[in-house]
């Protein structure tokens, strides 16, 4: 296990994470009780009020702007203002230029009704300016305000250290990478995205429904969020409206993912406090746990094919999964292949380089599973044997290819099926191996479990199912599926021509058959085939 210490430094997208401080908009402070009584008009820049209020601010001072660094909402009476329309106007400047929020002005001797000057120039700089027609204690909605603002960052604060504290505990504990996405879509409340820098699905959580919503449109919500999110400088983060909040992954000057939060309905600043907690966690994992990015796309891909061949889970609901996936699906041929004892990074790297869209995964007993996605006008036999080809030594089992995606977990089990029965000992067989190149076997290897056949296995093979009887069961094996070619048989065991027959004779006492006699012999070769198959 890899250490990492002090992993914060190493995290530049949470190098300003106790900066982002959970803020009112200016909508929300105008819909305040104490705000009403006011009686508050909105007399310019009306489109801007979800600005953030970080803070309410009281001044007079025509040169306000000076005293702020962004985000306040600035209260005035205007009495240094008064008959001076130059001042007016450079007092909205001022105040736009130090990205203030929002002006309010409180109406009275200074200014009985909302001065033209300062609403003009407050429409141009689409600052939000708002008049109180009755007269209001400025330092009541201070006080209300900031008590407010206090309150929802002390809340945020005790969220973040929560989920902290939460998502280490499962770090220390080698809890998987699932787990700890569980874990931040029960805090979020809404479906949680990872994703690589191509921004293809790696892995997800939350409730299966709404992550599947989130899926079925992944393409144009990875272009609208990664297109036009603000945030590009600093910690790289961001957010697209609704909630759609996302953070980097990655250190030491190395990016190599991103966490969205899909439609969080939390304000923006506390949900991206813990996106930014999440983004710290899911590092930290990465660190400690010594796996990579390329790990969470093995299980990524693992996770969809162990789907597909099982059955358990529709195919109509892969479909989502495949798409974000990457893995081209509409008006496509599926060519589900299934390769024995090879190398998935082997397999990923023939793929890209013929250029041949599809998703590899290691499923369980030394098989690995390859789903190809090819255009409708592509010869899928042609494309699968070249990829074959560039194997080393290795059979790769097919199933026919499909045009409906539906139709693609049969295909993915008759190709695992193949890939089984392939393994439990053919010889001669071309580099593609289909249902029809396993024949017999193919079926015994279906029979395998049924008691019936798995006790006339034993009868027939009784005489050679001991220790003693191994070589000449290995001897047995050879005859058969060769066809009885005695020549064949000897060269291949490496024994003389006379050594076979003294073999086979002995194998012939101990079965109690003549391996001359053509219903005797397939008897005692579909009995051989059901033993290697329940072996396997």
């Amino acid at each position: 296990m890899s250490t990492a210490p002090e992993p914060l430094e190493s995290l530049e997208s949470l190098e300003s994470f106790e900066s982002l401080e959970p803020a009112l908009s200016v909508r929300q402070v105008l819909m305040l009780e104490r705000v009403l009584a006011g009686e508050p008009e909105v007399v310019a820049g009306a489109g801007h009020l979800d600005r953030a209020v970080r803070w309410v601010h009281v001044a007079e001072a025509a040169d306000v702007g000076v005293m702020l660094s962004g985000g306040e909402m600035v209260l005035t009476t205007g009495v240094l203002l008064a008959g001076d329309d130059d001042k007016q106007a450079e007092y909205i400047r001022s105040l736009h230029r130090a990205e203030a929020a929002a002006v309010v002005l409180g109406l009275g001797r200074a200014f009985p009704a909302p001065p033209d000057v300062m609403r003009r120039a407050a429409e141009r700089c689409g600052l939000p300016m708002v008049v109180l027609h009755r007269p209001f204690p400025f330092a009541e909605l201070t006080e209300e305000v900031q008590a407010r603002l206090v309150r929802r960052k002390f809340a945020a604060v005790s969220m973040s250290e929560a989920v902290r504290t939460a998502l280490t505990g499962l770090i220390t504990a080698g809890a998987p990478l699932q787990q700890l996405l569980d874990e931040i879509a029960h805090h979020s409340g809404c479906p949680v995205v990872v994703t690589n820098l191509a921004h293809r699905v790696l892995a997800t959580a939350g409730e299966r429904s709404a992550v599947d919503d989130v899926l079925r449109d992944w393409e144009r919500i990875a272009r609208q969020a990664w297109g036009h999110l603000p945030g590009r400088s600093g910690t790289g983060g961001g957010s697209v409206g609704d909630g759609w909040i996302r953070a980097e992954l990655g250190g030491r000057g190395e990016r190599w993912g991103q966490i969205m939060l899909c439609g969080y309905r939390g304000d923006t600043a506390t949900g991206r406090l813990l996106a930014d907690r999440a983004a710290e966690s899911l590092v930290l994992h990465r660190m400690l746990g010594g796996t990579s990015a390329h790990t969470w796309e093995e299980q990524s891909a693992q996770s969809l094919l162990t789907d597909l061949v099982s059955g358990v889970v529709p195919a109509r609901q892969l479909l989502p999964r495949a798409r974000a996936a990457g893995l081209p699906v509409n008006r496509r041929t599926f060519v589900p292949l299934v390769v024995r004892d090879g190398d998935p990074a082997e397999l990923d790297r023939v793929l890209r380089l013929l250029g041949l869209p599809g998703i590899v995964a290691e499923l369980a007993d030394g098989a690995t599973a390859v789903l190809l996605s090819l255009a409708r006008d592509q010869d899928a036999a042609v494309l699968t044997a070249n990829f074959a080809a560039r194997l080393s030594q290795t059979v790769v089992a097919a199933a026919d290819p499909r045009t409906a995606w539906d139709d693609v977990p049969a295909g993915m089990r008759e190709a695992r099926h193949v890939a089984d029965a392939v393994a439990s000992g053919a010889l001669d067989l071309p580099a593609v191996v289909r249902l029809k190149d396993v024949h017999l076997r193919g079926l015994i290897r279906l029979l395998r479990d049924d008691p019936h056949v798995q006790s006339f296995a034993e009868r027939e093979l009784d005489g050679l199912l001991c220790a003693a009887g191994d070589d000449l069961l290995a001897v047995l094996r050879t005859y058969l599926a060769t066809g009885r070619n005695k020549s064949r048989t000897a060269q291949l065991h490496h024994v003389s021509r006379p050594a076979l027959y003294r073999r086979l004779e002995a194998i012939q006492g101990r079965l109690g058959v003549d391996l001359d006699d053509f219903e005797q012999a397939a008897s005692v070769h579909i009995a051989l085939l059901a033993h290697d198959a329940q072996q396997s």
